[in-house]
This record gives C-alpha cells, structure tokens and sequence, in this order.
C-alpha cells in the first residue's frame, strides 16, 4: 500500500519550502560576503567540519517546520562567526592552530612508502596507489613525495628535475624522510 503523504505535498508547504529556500540563499550569500571567501574553503579539518554543518543545517531549514526559518538564520550566522573567528584565531595563535588543525602527513618519500605513516592515517596501500593512479601517476619511480593533508587530500608531487623546497613542508610530519631521500634541499629548514 502507497502511503501518499510521502509523495504529495500541500500548496501551502510548498510554498513555505520556496519561500525558506529563497530566505536562506539570500541570507548565505549574505553571510558569504561578509565572511569572505574562505567561507566554503577545505584548507583544515574546521573548515570541512563547517562546512558540513552548514550543508546540514540548511537541509534542516529548508525540509522541516523545526527550526524556524530565523532560528535557523541566527544558527547559520553562528556558524559562520565561529568559522571566521577559528579562522582569525589559528592564524594568530600557534596554539589554537596546533588544537584545531591535523598535520599533514608524509606517505611517500621518492618511491619508498612509510607504512607506519599509512598505518596512522588510516590509509591502505590499495588506496594509496588508487590515488597515484588518480594522478596519472604509472610507476612509483615517478614520485617525489606524497603528502596527505589535514583535510584527508592527498597531494602529490612528481619529479621534474626540481627539488623540494623543504620550507614547503615545514609542518608536514615525517619531512625528515624527504632529507634522506636526497631529493630535498635543506636551506633554512630544520627537519622534525
């Protein structure tokens, strides 16, 4: 037996979905503006967590009677201020950075894979190589290192006759692996 309520809907709800819908967009493009444009970024783990949040609670608003359209307003623009003040706090604080942020993680350095590294990151080696893959990558002779970062992407970086900047993997954990390579240039940097 079809239950109907399921499928159909009333004039009036209807029109209270379009009318919530048009409301929220304004008010996210709004609050967008305002926070800038590292609103919907996926640069740390908060900014995926928000963004999340965020997706969920305008399902939340858009679908249901609970909550009311403004109550779900001031919780968007909670979000957003939470967003923005995390944001202005980890650039200003070590502390903060190092409470809210993962560390990247090293996965490969050159060709040789750090399995105690795959292990901590909970990363198979079948899904190592479906990234390597994914990158165009065809031997593992190609690599120069493989960077997993605090917001679950996988960087990877070939070679091409360069050689890595060690300054650019300064938080990275495990860049001493890259000093041992031989494909690093020391410079400044001090290995961790």
């Amino acid at each position: 037996m079809i239950n109907w309520q399921w499928i159909t809907t009333t004039a009036m709800a209807a029109q209270m979905v379009v009318l919530t819908a048009i409301a929220t967009y304004l008010s996210l493009l709004v609050l967008t503006r305002i926070a800038g444009l590292r609103s919907f970024a996926k640069m740390s783990s908060f900014d995926f967590a928000i963004t999340v949040a965020i997706g969920s609670l305008l399902a939340s608003i858009l679908l249901t009677k609970d909550p009311p359209l403004l109550q779900g307003i001031t919780a968007l623009s909670t979000l957003f201020l939470l967003q923005y003040l995390v944001s202005w706090g980890r650039r200003h604080s070590p502390l903060l950075l190092h409470l809210v942020d993962n560390q990247p993680v090293l996965l490969m350095a050159g060709s040789k894979v750090i399995e105690r590294h795959l292990d901590q990151v909970r990363l198979s080696d079948a899904d190592l190589k479906s990234k390597l893959r994914q990158a165009g990558i065809v031997s593992t002779e190609q690599v120069l290192a493989v960077v997993m970062e605090t917001t679950g992407d996988v960087s990877i970086f070939e070679k091409g006759g360069h050689t890595l900047d060690l300054d650019m993997f300064d938080n990275v954990r495990g860049k001493q692996y890259l000093v041992n390579s031989g494909y690093a240039s020391q410079g400044n940097s001090s290995s961790r």
